[in-house]
């Protein structure tokens, strides 16, 4: 991965390209930020600031190198109202902290509605503490249900279920899931 930068100055909303407009975050939600830090949509920079080491917490995150990590980014914004990362930023260093996504899954059921599918939450350890986490999850359950989802949901360890439970989630069936072999050529679709 390549080696963080750290910037002695926090970078506005304003002077950013970001995934989305950071009007769609519960301004409940941002007034209840640890004021070390602040909540965000993703920037088409953050590959800078660290977006993929916080990610790492979760599970294996190769760097693609920074021209397919825009490349996505702008992939992701090209599907407009349907995904949507935040990211926390501690403001003394101006690096991610915190991360989380909601996508949103559009259906025919329920009068045409859609599901939202949180994703990706992780917090980095040095941050832990701070609610991070939960206000992560509060704003990005915000944005779903503020785009007309008739649920939200996501899958967790069982270590984390109290924690999810804390955030107003309720154990729910099961998940099931089938895992790709690897392989060594590219997708054909």
């Amino acid at each position: 991965m390549a080696s963080t930068t750290y910037s002695t100055s926090f970078t506005p909303d304003s002077a950013l390209d970001l995934l989305f407009s950071p009007d769609l975050i519960s301004q409940e939600v941002k007034n209840a930020m640890h004021p070390d830090v602040h909540i965000r949509p993703l920037a088409s920079t953050d590959y800078r600031r660290g977006h993929l080491r916080v990610l790492s917490v979760l599970t294996a995150s190769p760097d693609p190198g920074e021209a397919a990590w825009v490349s996505h980014f702008q992939t992701l914004r090209a599907l407009s109202r349907t995904y949507y990362t935040l990211v926390v930023v501690d403001k003394r260093s101006d690096q991610i902290v915190g991360v989380g996504t909601v996508f949103l899954e559009r259906k025919f059921q329920r009068g045409i509605s859609c599901v939202g599918h949180i994703e990706d939450i992780a917090v980095d350890s040095q941050q832990q503490g701070k609610k991070l986490g939960l206000r992560i999850i509060q704003a990005l359950t915000y944005i779903s249900e503020n785009s007309g989802a008739y649920k939200t949901i996501l899958n967790c360890s069982d270590k984390n279920i109290p924690f999810y439970e804390k955030c107003g989630f309720a154990k729910k069936e099961n998940e099931m899931a089938r895992y790709t072999p690897e392989r060594a050529h590219t997708p054909k679709l």
